[in-house]
């Protein structure tokens, strides 16, 4: 059970979801609009406010989607995290967009095991293991960014059943053909904040929120090659 007051929120892939848990009451949006986050989200955010009845000083903690995702969308996920946060001197907590997926795997399917994926484009995928520990998904191994041919075993381990989420799989399916041990969940593609709540609370009683300042993106894939433009070399 959550027991702190939170605001948490992504823009990390096609899809804007904010949650906001607040007095034991959540309050949550969730939406496809590829190319409109920036343009809704804190609109967004101050009508769950309303509905609430709470002002953002009142929170405990925001959390954050800090990817991986597209570019565009995990900056403005940053971006508004830290302005919210500058403005109220709140603590910040990111989470994977890979973990928020396989968090939604356990809490809603009770998934133990999950291997989550995100349509990198350029013919990649993120991808991550995660494994369940006292509720909450944990990390295993590390977030990488691939091609989804080169998924074998060594990635995925065949002595458990697995659930595998994400765009990523739902793009590339024939990635996962050689493991049987491995399950397509359709439900969960894209990341929903409301499956946040449990990782930022963890996290924010754990100490480790940061100030607005030292709050980070994490890309997985650090370099990417584009064509470049006639004289512009």
């Amino acid at each position: 059970m959550i027991k702190s007051n939170i605001l948490a929120l992504d823009a990390s892939t096609e899809a804007l979801s904010i949650v906001l848990h607040y007095q034991g009451k959540t309050f949550h949006h969730f939406e496809e609009c590829p190319q409109q986050h920036s343009q809704k989200v804190l609109p967004l955010i101050d009508e769950l406010l309303g509905k609430a009845g709470c002002k953002l000083k009142d929170l405990d903690v925001i959390g954050f989607g800090q990817g991986p995702g597209s570019f565009t969308g995990v900056r403005i996920s940053v971006a508004i995290a830290q302005g919210l946060a500058y403005s109220t001197n709140l603590p910040l907590v990111g989470v994977s967009t890979l973990a928020v997926m396989a968090q939604q795997a356990l809490e809603q399917f009770g998934a133990n095991d999950v291997y989550s994926s995100i349509d990198a484009r350029m013919g990649e995928i993120y991808f991550a293991q995660y494994h369940a520990k006292d509720g909450l998904m944990t990390l295993k191994g590390e977030e990488r960014v691939f091609k989804p041919e080169l998924l074998d075993a060594t990635l995925i381990d065949t002595n458990i059943d697995a659930a595998a989420v994400g765009t990523g799989f739902k793009s590339y399916p024939e990635a996962l053909t050689p493991f049987n041990s491995v399950t397509i969940q359709p439900e969960i593609t894209l990341p929903d904040a409301q499956y946040m709540l449990a990782l930022v609370e963890a996290q924010y009683l754990a100490g480790k929120g940061v100030k607005a300042s030292d709050a980070q993106p994490k890309y997985v894939r650090d370099t990417v090659t584009w064509k470049k433009l006639p004289g512009r070399e």
